[in-house]
């Protein structure tokens, strides 16, 4: 699954987009570099039943904002992205599709 598609699958459980939970996060404090992913994990399970895989995606987001890695960018793999800045706004409004 590609950073974006983990993403994805976050907004249609939660039904807020990215930028959303992102903000809220920000609210609460957890944009703070001492908190700890497990804490801003715990948060995610408690309030909207995410799993650890896409609470850490959330996670990288919260605290690098919305460019990732290389590593993926144009590989075969299942974790490929075509773009190293995924899109917070919703999937709806992704210019990618």
């Amino acid at each position: 699954m590609s950073f974006q598609a983990y993403l994805d699958k976050i907004e249609e459980k939660t039904g807020r987009t990215p930028r959303e939970l992102v903000e809220q996060a920000k609210h609460l404090g957890y944009d703070d570099p001492g908190v700890k992913a497990g804490v801003i994990c715990d948060w995610l399970k408690a309030d909207y039943d995410l799993g650890r895989g896409h609470a850490m995606a959330l996670v990288h987001v919260i605290r690098n904002g919305p460019e990732i890695s290389d590593k993926h960018i144009g590989s075969k793999g299942t974790h490929r992205d075509p773009s190293n800045v995924v899109w917070l706004d919703g999937k709806a409004t992704n210019p990618a599709g």
